[in-house]
């Protein structure tokens, strides 16, 4: 039983993966066949050796820049900022927004570690500086203390670089009843309300 022991412990270095659903996985791997192993292994050991990060914007891609740097009917205007490469996946299926990506991987967290020198701060500022043609930076990071942080940083450092910066809105979700949302949320709606 050490192996199914060592495979467990394995799946539950995954993110979000419990002591149930890790041996629940085990067990599959034991029940499925050989082939499906080895189709498991094959597309693990590939995906690990293909995909790098984009040298412009720091997401995932399989070539020296991404899918969408390299996308020429995309905006080189504005730039969303995000903490993580899941992410621009989250933003890419709205199909609202056309601009490019910067990926921080991460954000500034004081009690984990995290300062700015870990992120890649540095290279956003740069490409700021040196691209004149844009105009926008959108702040997209995680409404909690920490993501509060990195946006009240970046737009210190980036306020006379670039001519307008803004941040996502937090509010109210589609559907949602308003008496059922916790203070902080409702908060944030009322700061970020629109005119209609």
């Amino acid at each position: 039983m050490r192996s199914i022991e060592k495979i467990i412990a394995l799946f539950r270095k995954f993110p979000g993966v419990g002591p149930k659903q890790a041996e629940r996985f085990a067990m599959h791997v034991v029940k499925s066949d050989n082939g499906e192993i080895e189709s498991l292994c094959r597309a693990l050991r590939e995906l690990k050796q293909s995909v790098k990060y984009c040298r412009i914007c720091f997401n995932l891609s399989e070539s020296e820049v991404c899918e969408i740097c390299s996308d020429e009917s995309r905006s080189r205007r504005t730039i969303c900022v995000v903490e993580r490469p899941q992410d621009v996946q989250a933003i890419e299926r709205t199909g609202t927004f056309n601009g490019l990506y910067h990926v921080l991987h991460g954000r500034i967290s004081p009690l984990s570690g995290n300062d700015f020198s870990s992120l890649r701060i540095r290279e956003l500022v740069e490409r700021v500086s040196s691209g004149k043609e844009i105009s926008e930076v959108i702040i997209a990071t995680n409404p909690s203390s920490d993501g509060e942080a990195t946006a009240l940083y970046l737009t210190k450092i980036l306020k006379n670089r670039v001519g307008k910066i803004t941040r996502i809105a937090y509010g109210v979700p589609l559907g949602g009843d308003i008496d059922y949302l916790d203070e902080m949320t409702l908060s944030y709606a009322l700061k970020g309300r629109v005119k209609i």
